[in-house]
């Protein structure tokens, strides 16, 4: 069965709205319970304390409209199946987050859970043969995807530092996304790359500065195993694989560039590459002049540039793909070294 993009805008709309309303509900169940960012270290921004709980007003949003949109127009075992393979590890993962977010946790816990769910994941997309494109070797499979989940979960939990600026990249990303799958009709792929949009610009309303709420490590988390399943799953069908490959890498660079400045600066300095600091891309943007919400215009529109980059590639493969992944990757080094060039703190 062939769905419209009118559909497809539809129901993106609904999540926009549905997290839109019970964001504020998360708000105020955060306040109530102190489940709050102080503003009591150096790095944070905030003058007043700000509630998490944001995340768990995204994963609600995606949760009820992926499985909502499944039963109104094609439910079958093997949508459900498809859906969950994603939805469930998204979840488990922002469950932990969550923990993060109301108690703490120490960074190496952290990462030993999320690599993980990325095993599970990847053993997942490995056993269901999802995988939009594969190596033909089972062992890269595994550690290509693993490396990728994790990669991707911890770029847009790092990414998380400014008002507006994880969800509104996150929207982007997946509103590109969406035009590929699509395009490839890959259904499932698209529904849930145009709900992740919408619950995206649905929080946006309450986390664009100044922020009443913060998605929190729940809500990044469980975002990033969502993005790195579909960029994995999404399949561009387009030779030779190197040319598929770099989609996904387009797609995701303005996060990969973050935490890539942050990471390097940080092991620079003499300092853990886990330890939170005003390193990121955002931080260096307001000391280059901008405010912090030109900032978060700022990074949107740079993952709009590599978004549009990746899509150029897709719709023009063989007469410009391999001129603009020249292209795309000259400009990211160079971003990346004008990036390092800004003092860190």
């Amino acid at each position: 069965m062939e769905y419209s993009v009118g559909q497809f805008v539809i129901l993106g709309a609904l999540t926009f709205i549905f997290v839109g309303l019970i964001t504020p509900v998360m708000r105020s169940l955060a306040i109530s319970i102190g489940a709050v960012d102080a503003p009591n270290l150096d790095r944070k921004v905030q003058k007043e304390p700000v509630p998490y709980l944001g995340g768990v007003a995204i994963a609600i949003g995606i949760v009820v409209a992926s499985y909502s949109s499944l039963l109104a127009v094609d439910f079958s075992m093997e949508t459900f199946r498809l859906a969950s393979y994603v939805l469930i590890p998204a979840l488990a993962i922002a469950a932990m987050g969550l923990v993060d977010d109301l108690r703490g946790l120490q960074p190496w816990p952290r990462l030993i859970a999320q690599t993980l769910m990325g095993i599970v994941v990847a053993i997942i997309l490995t056993a269901t043969n999802t995988m939009g494109v594969a190596f033909d070797s089972t062992f890269l499979n595994y550690f290509f995807s693993v490396l990728w989940i994790v990669g991707v979960c911890n770029s847009i939990n790092f990414f998380d530092n400014l008002d507006g600026g994880a969800a509104g990249t996150v929207a982007v990303i997946t509103i590109f996304l969406f035009f590929i799958a699509y395009d490839r009709q890959q259904i499932l792929v698209s529904a849930l790359a145009i709900v992740t949009a919408g619950a995206t610009m649905g929080f946006l309303i309450w986390n664009r500065a100044p922020a009443k709420i913060y998605m929190g490590d729940a809500g990044a988390l469980f975002l990033g195993i969502i993005v790195s399943v579909l960029t994995i799953r999404v399949n561009p069908g387009i030779v030779p694989e190197i040319k598929s490959f770099s989609i996904p890498l387009a797609l995701m660079a303005i996060p990969i560039l973050d935490t890539t400045v942050a990471v390097s600066s940080r092991i620079y300095r003499g300092i853990s590459p886990f330890q939170g600091g005003r390193d990121h891309l955002s931080h260096r943007l307001v000391r280059l002049g901008l405010s912090r919400p030109h900032a978060a215009f700022a990074l949107w529109g740079l993952a709009a540039f590599y978004g549009a980059l990746a899509l150029s590639i897709y719709s023009w493969p063989d007469t410009a793909g391999y001129p603009l992944m020249v292209l795309g990757g000259l400009l990211w080094v160079g971003k990346l070294v004008l990036f390092l060039r800004v003092p860190s703190e």
